[in-house]
């Protein structure tokens, strides 16, 4: 069982079901990643793990915990992080007050927590005073990931981290996701950069049609010629 596990979840956001029977876990220090081709449910299984829609069937453990019936909020208290793909910064508040809105939670102090999001993120150091809303696509994603991370997560979740960087910036934030991982927080992934993900993935869930379709480490997935022609471009 993993730290995180989603078992055989079933469900959408009213009427039709977008995820079936759906299995998505990762373990603490481990990066896991969701891909598949548009529609695929890869979203819409992350946010089910974070309770943000109501599950038919399955179930969510957390730590050998049963938190199916938590609301998202008790979920964030419980250690969980999400930064969603857009829409994940405040653009009139500086760097530094938007990673303070990550702490919202805690009541003690968290300097040496900003002061290590600062040391993943050195360009955040730089512009603590600037506004969020003044950086460029890549630098408001490293605040949204370190304003997750001043929750101190145990479990860091990001969707489509790498929506719309350049393939420099794209490479810089998942050299910084390894770092993460380093730390022992359990980061799981959505995301298009399919082939880029996989290859820093300890784990990998190809969903289609919101099922498993293949579940391997990310190396093994590269290398299955199926999943290559597939999902990879050959």
């Amino acid at each position: 069982m993993s730290y995180l596990s989603g078992e055989h979840m079933t469900g959408g956001y009213g009427g039709a079901d977008i995820i079936r029977d759906c299995s998505i876990g990762v373990e603490r220090g481990e990066i896991a990643v969701i891909v598949g081709p548009n529609g695929a449910g890869k979203s819409t299984a992350m946010k089910a793990l974070l309770g943000m829609l109501d599950l038919r069937e399955g179930r969510v453990l957390l730590d050998g915990d049963d938190i199916t019936a938590r609301t998202p909020q008790a979920r964030v208290e419980r250690g969980m992080a999400f930064v969603p793909q857009t829409a994940n910064v405040f653009v009139s508040m500086s760097v530094e007050e938007n990673l303070e809105m990550g702490a919202y939670l805690r009541r003690d102090d968290f300097g040496d927590t900003m002061a290590q999001v600062f040391e993943l993120f050195p360009v955040l150091a730089e512009k603590r005073r600037q506004a969020a809303g003044e950086l460029s696509g890549g630098q408001r994603q490293q605040v949204a990931v370190g304003r997750a991370l001043m929750t101190r997560p145990s479990v860091l979740m990001l969707d489509e981290p790498t929506a719309g960087v350049s393939p420099i910036v794209m490479d810089e934030l998942f050299d910084r996701i390894l770092d993460v991982r380093q730390t022992g927080v359990a980061v799981l992934m959505v995301e298009q950069n399919a082939r880029q993900a996989l290859a820093i993935a300890d784990r990998g869930y190809v969903l289609v049609v919101g099922k498993n379709r293949h579940t391997d480490t990310g190396a093994a997935l590269l290398a299955n010629p199926q999943v290559r022609k597939s999902f990879l471009g050959g």
